[in-house]
């Protein structure tokens, strides 16, 4: 099959046929009709996160189509695999409905071979069912942008005031999620980001500008998508007394000191690691019956390395989504 493969951290992904994978037991096999592009991937092959199988196919944002293998979906059927691709079951965690905590996970995309190539096997018990009104590029973004912001704003509270600070894949989402259910978004961008701060507001949002500056009333949570530790001090002296800061990427620049009176009035920043199935399912089930207006740049398999040059360059508005199938179109 064709994929797109990283040898080393710090080095460009390169195109390759490689042997076509095989399901196991437990496992699916799928022909991967599109995959989205995630920060997370970037940290990968950036370096930011450690200790990547490698070689690796990333990508952990997939739809494909079940070619073979499993029992729990059928052959044909359109399915989405996250970013959690295993957990124990066993530890304390995992028994107290936090798999997402689990010691022992595995990744799709990070400890096991992603979506950015033209076949993928996933273990079909981490695997989700795709809503019929979401077209393949479409959907996946929904599998970790969507499903990281909603957590976020799950656990976010009753917050009304409630700001999205990184207006990327993530935040454009979860901003119509949060405007659906009645609250105020405000979008806290780069300084002088006027293009991003509109398209916030047409998502609805109530205000739009610089994250650092802050907006012009206090908020009851901030959800920082940014993987900048600026924002985190930013965003607490914006938020009310008994606010949340959340911290919503799986990696983030150091956190510059701030005065304890900035954290006093019993203001939380916590943060978010990962996902659980329970996270996907209630989601999934939400985007069926609101859904969202996904706003995506599709590219070509090939050009998996452009894609994630233009997420690391800030210039992508909305998600970036491969797509790629076995036919020899890429």
């Amino acid at each position: 099959m064709h994929a797109m493969v990283l040898g080393a951290q710090r080095t460009p992904l390169r195109a390759a046929e490689i042997a076509d994978p095989e399901p196991g037991a437990g496992q699916i096999l799928l022909r991967v009709r599109a995959c989205g592009v995630c920060r997370t991937d970037l940290h990968i092959v950036d370096g930011d996160l450690a200790q990547p199988k490698l070689p690796l196919v990333p990508g952990h944002q997939i739809v494909g189509e079940v070619v073979d293998g499993g029992e729990r979906f059928e052959s044909g059927a359109r399915v989405g695999v996250p970013w959690l691709g295993w957990s124990c079951g066993e530890c304390r965690f995992c028994l107290a409905g936090q798999e997402n905590l689990c010691d022992l996970a595995r990744f799709t995309g990070y400890d096991l071979d992603g979506g950015y190539a033209e076949l993928a096997v996933a273990d079909e018990r981490f695997c989700f069912s795709i809503p019929a009104d979401y077209p393949d590029e479409q959907a996946a973004p929904l599998l970790c942008a969507g499903l990281i912001g909603y957590r976020s704003l799950r656990l976010a509270g009753d917050a009304e005031r409630i700001g999205l600070y990184g207006f990327g894949a993530s935040a454009h989402i979860v901003c119509q999620v949060a405007v659906a259910q009645g609250r105020r978004v405000f979008a806290g961008t780069r300084a002088g980001d006027a293009e991003t701060q509109e398209f916030a507001r047409s998502l609805g949002a109530t205000w739009a500008g610089d994250a650092l500056a802050g907006p012009p009333e206090e908020l009851d949570a901030v959800i920082v998508f940014a993987p900048a530790g600026e924002l985190v001090p930013a965003a607490l002296r914006q938020i009310s007394k008994g606010g949340s800061v959340i911290c919503a990427g799986i990696h983030m620049s150091d956190i510059p000191t701030f005065p304890y009176e900035w954290l006093w009035g019993e203001r939380v920043i916590r943060s978010i690691a990962n996902l659980t199935r329970a996270d996907g399912e209630e989601f999934l089930a939400h985007a069926r019956t609101n859904p969202v207006r996904i706003e995506v740049e599709t590219f070509p398999l090939d050009a998996a390395n452009v894609a994630l040059a233009r997420l690391r360059g800030g210039t992508l508005r909305g998600a970036a989504v491969l797509l790629c199938d076995a036919t020899g179109e890429r």
